[in-house]
């Protein structure tokens, strides 16, 4: 298992390298970076939700990151935010993560990879970091767009022994003429990260959803969604909430 940001960025060469290996000799040092490609964003939340659950207690969450992307479609990136995880998990959360994504045809896409969660500044010394692979499929209909993914976290300790699946699905369409975009979003959780699991019962299967609308303007996004979950609703954690986002993107 690879956990360095360095690591990653050598698979993603590597993977790439086929495609590199017979035009780069007669490619300039500028060539041969024009097929990379370095993308960063910045968001400022009222509460940052995973999956429909509150990891920042219910509080605002400062987040970023940054992608390499390569023409072949090979990318790499890393995505942080702050969190309210208390000594088990401090108050920091990394993502780093490496994939594929591509189009099959005009209106199909897909995206597959595998992310690794990282919590360093967890003050008990517990085994809280996990891997996840992730696949997904886009579809677009003119000003409309719809995404089905999975994510699978295996058996792990960080997960007390046990394991992972999360399916969803993302919808979204754009106003003609207009800078508006509506969201909507469904989540079925299966494992040790179940809403209702996480929120004290015995039941380690659940929905989360969503509905939204964001107004995009050059590099920036403002958003707000109203987001909830199955189980018992407890406050900054497991209740339904009104979510507010203003992003932006370089």
């Amino acid at each position: 298992m690879l956990t360095s940001f360095r690591g990653l960025v050598a698979v993603s060469l590597a993977a790439a390298g086929l495609s590199l290996t017979t035009p780069a000799i007669a490619q300039s040092d500028d060539e041969v970076a024009s097929d990379f490609t370095v993308s960063a964003n910045v968001a400022l939340t009222t509460d940052y939700r995973f999956r429909g659950v509150s990891l920042s207690g219910g509080d605002p969450a400062l987040q970023g990151g940054f992608d390499v992307a390569h023409d072949s479609g090979f990318y790499i990136g890393t995505w942080a935010s702050s969190i309210d995880g208390g000594a088990a998990y401090g108050d920091l959360e990394l993502d780093i993560y490496a994939g594929w994504s591509g189009n099959l045809s005009d209106a199909v896409s897909v995206d597959v990879g595998v992310l690794y969660y990282i919590y360093p500044t967890e003050d008990l010394g517990l085994d809280t970091d996990y891997i996840e692979p992730y696949a997904s499929v886009g579809v677009n209909f003119g000003p409309a767009e719809a995404t089905f993914g999975v994510a699978y976290a295996p058996e792990q300790d960080s997960l007390g022994g046990d394991d992972n699946l999360y399916l969803y699905t993302d919808v979204g369409f754009g106003l003609p003429g207009t800078p508006l975009t509506v969201t909507g979003h469904l989540g079925y959780t299966d494992g040790s990260l179940a809403p209702p699991l996480l929120a004290g019962t015995t039941d380690d299967t659940g929905l989360d959803w969503s509905l939204g609308a964001s107004v995009a303007q050059g590099n920036f996004e403002v958003g707000v969604a109203y987001i909830g979950v199955e189980g018992p609703a407890i406050d900054g954690f497991t209740d339904d909430a009104i979510v507010g986002t203003i992003s932006a993107s370089f």
